[in-house]
């Protein structure tokens, strides 16, 4: 008999019904020579402090850091998951061989093979690593199984992580809740929560203590046309005014013209984060949201894998395109501009060196369900409209640069023309704008600086009387993060770019995993460290103290955050010692926990806010809360009652 073991009772039901397993059984499906049984996500976790040793139980300075000589793992503690994981290990013990069907990635390997080491396996195990769930997807999984082996790197990367974070998470919270924490308040720290919460404090401190400056800009009306000067602003408006009262004086000369042809490619498909981001932008939908809403496509068969981290597909995939982009029927009348042609191929979209394990989200090609919800269907509108445009051509344009001299003062004109929308027909119905502009456009001059209908007819040498003017403008702070914005310093480790390819690059030292991150956004919420206003993330007075009172830059820095994701990532690419990495983590609680201990300031946070939850919405998979002093009674640090499976979560 074969075994399956999925991650969810929904994908057991699916492949069971694959391999002819219809016959219902308690906990699994079996039939056709194989049972399919499931998990519910984790059954398993890192045990806590106190099943190592009876003196962890108890918070106290004295017993930190604590770090387990072995780590081990042991069942959650819900009648519910004891059940299923019984009936787990009673098949492991019948069965003849394992098939691993647990979500395709890390966090998946994890689960899957946790439960299967606690169960005593050791029999024969095969992998199914596929990227959607439609039937076709999964037959060819079946046909070309990897080996446990082989997916050895990615347990060994996952439970770093885990043994990493609860190195730090457990003795981290516990050092500065005893330390720095009053009545028993719980100070939360995580390896990837505390540098994502530096990142947003540390933006709205820049904001706070930002003193704007008024600076005046010179500019001159030509044939209705906006020239600016070159490099020329002035701090104090009499300076200025004297500068355009001589000009007054003299004619605009046009010194050169030219014209220069350009090309914009289709944006990139989407990864996970970048469609968290457009959700967050075209949407407004938190990250959590949009993931859950991904993951409920993915499980309807619409849509590929969703916890991905490459915008790239691979060439095999280029073969299943045309079929792909006739299902999409809504779509049809967008397409006709593709009709009788070869589809395009671009490096941009089809890359096999940049997909590892999955490749980026676009739809499956099957038909659409009834009864999607209003979200679902407009989640997979932006992931449909982003597939048919990488087939699209560049948008082609001509913009025109028109050199200016006023005396000895240099101005500068442009304007561009689309010569071909391409792509851009594709959104020619968005009406959503994009938010990355200002929505206070007061001081931009009309007509706009790069006239996007274009410019007159100009001539090298023309001449002309011209109108100069000064434009008060005034330095701008920083924007307040948003979910969207916060996601993309999390990916770039706190660099913000908007360049497609340096993006990319900078992603391998990104902090937190694209599952991960907007898990780490809803601990915010509900440890009371940053709030929503609008769309803008706010830091709590709590949170600005903990990160001011954190000296430890390793704590907080998320570009040596990036640093070890990068680590984690080359683990998986056998690319680096997984002892190495613990050992590391293991010196560095050390030295954070000596660093506070020597601390002699009797600093205090006093932090009311954070008895009561900022999150809005539901907690996502993926929240690892810290555990609360064994032996306090008072207030807990959140809304729901604790319980042992989330006290001690790794991060």
């Amino acid at each position: 008999m074969i075994l399956c073991i999925t991650e969810k009772p929904s994908v057991g039901r699916d492949i069971a019904r694959i391999v002819g397993a219809d016959s219902r059984r308690d906990g699994y499906m079996e039939g056709n020579g194989y049972c399919v049984t499931w998990t519910f996500g984790h059954l398993c976790t890192l045990k806590e402090p106190h099943d190592y040793s009876h003196d962890w139980k108890r918070w106290s300075l004295s017993a930190l850091p604590m770090i387990p000589p072995r780590f081990g793992i042991k069942l959650i503690d819900s009648p519910t998951y004891k059940q299923q994981f019984e009936t787990i290990r009673r098949l492991i013990e019948q069965c003849d061989e394992i098939i691993n069907c647990g979500d395709a990635g890390q966090e998946g390997e994890l689960i899957q093979r946790w439960v299967m080491q606690k169960a005593g396996c050791e029999k024969p195990i095969k992998r199914l690593w596929i990227s959607s769930l439609t039937d076709e997807a999964i037959k060819e999984g079946f046909k070309h199984l990897r080996t446990h082996e082989d997916l050895e790197p990615l347990y060994t990367a996952g439970l770093c992580r885990a043994i990493g974070d609860w190195v730090l998470g457990m003795n981290a919270t516990r050092l500065y809740s005893l330390k720095y924490g009053v009545h028993g308040q719980v100070l939360s720290i995580g390896r990837v929560q505390t540098p994502t919460l530096a990142l947003v404090v540390n933006r709205q401190i820049e904001i706070e203590n930002f003193k704007p400056t008024d600076y005046w800009e010179l500019k001159t009306l030509y044939r209705d046309t906006i020239f600016s000067a070159t490099g020329k602003s002035f701090d104090k408006e009499e300076k200025g005014q004297q500068v355009v009262e001589h000009l007054k004086n003299f004619p605009l000369v046009v010194t050169d013209v030219s014209k220069k042809a350009g090309k914009e490619a289709p944006p990139r498909l989407f990864d996970l984060t970048s469609l968290q981001v457009e959700c967050n932008k075209k949407l407004n939908l938190g990250a959590d949201e949009t993931l859950r809403t991904i993951q409920s496509l993915y499980e309807k068969k619409v849509t590929t894998y969703p916890r991905v981290d490459t915008t790239y597909l691979t060439d095999d995939v280029y073969s299943k395109c045309g079929a792909i982009l006739n299902s999409l029927t809504d779509y049809q009348m967008l397409m006709v501009p593709l009709r009788g042609k070869k589809l395009r191929k671009s490096k941009k979209v089809f890359d096999n060196s940049k997909v590892t394990d999955h490749h980026a989200i676009i739809p499956t090609g099957q038909p659409l369900p009834t009864g999607l919800s209003r979200i679902e269907r407009e989640v997979f509108n932006l992931i449909a409209l982003r597939f048919i445009s990488v087939f699209f051509p560049d948008c082609s344009f001509e913009q025109t640069i028109v050199s200016a001299k006023v005396d000895k003062v240099a101005f500068k004109a442009t304007g561009k023309v689309i010569l071909d929308p391409g792509w851009k027909l594709v959104y020619a119905g968005d009406r959503k704008t994009d938010d990355s502009h200002d929505k206070d456009n007061s001081d931009k001059d009309t007509p706009d600086e790069e006239n996007s209908a274009g410019l007159p007819v100009f001539t090298k040498g023309e001449e002309g009387p011209h109108s100069p003017r000064l434009v008060k403008k005034t330095t701008q702070p920083p924007k307040y993060f948003t979910e969207g914005t916060l996601l993309k310093a999390m990916e770039t480790a706190g660099a913000m770019v908007d360049d497609e390819e340096l993006r990319e690059s900078l992603k391998a030292n990104g902090i937190g995993r694209p599952s991960t991150r907007a898990a780490i956004i809803e601990i915010l919420y509900k440890r009371g460290y940053i709030v929503k206003e609008r769309k803008s993330l706010r830091a709590t007075p709590a949170a600005i103290e903990l990160i001011g009172l954190i000296k430890e830059e390793l704590l907080k820095s998320a570009k040596l955050t990036g640093i070890w994701e990068g680590r984690l990532r080359k683990i998986e690419r056998r690319e680096y010692d997984a002892r190495e990495f613990i050992d590391q983590i293991k010196m560095m609680i050390t030295e954070i926990t000596m660093s506070v201990l020597r601390d002699t300031s009797n600093r205090r946070i006093v932090a009311e806010q954070l008895t009561t939850s900022s999150a809005p919405s539901k907690e996502g998979k993926g929240d690892n809360s810290a555990e609360t002093p064994d032996s306090k009674k008072g207030k807990r640090t959140r809304k729901s009652k604790k319980t042992d499976s989330d006290k001690d979560k790794p991060e």
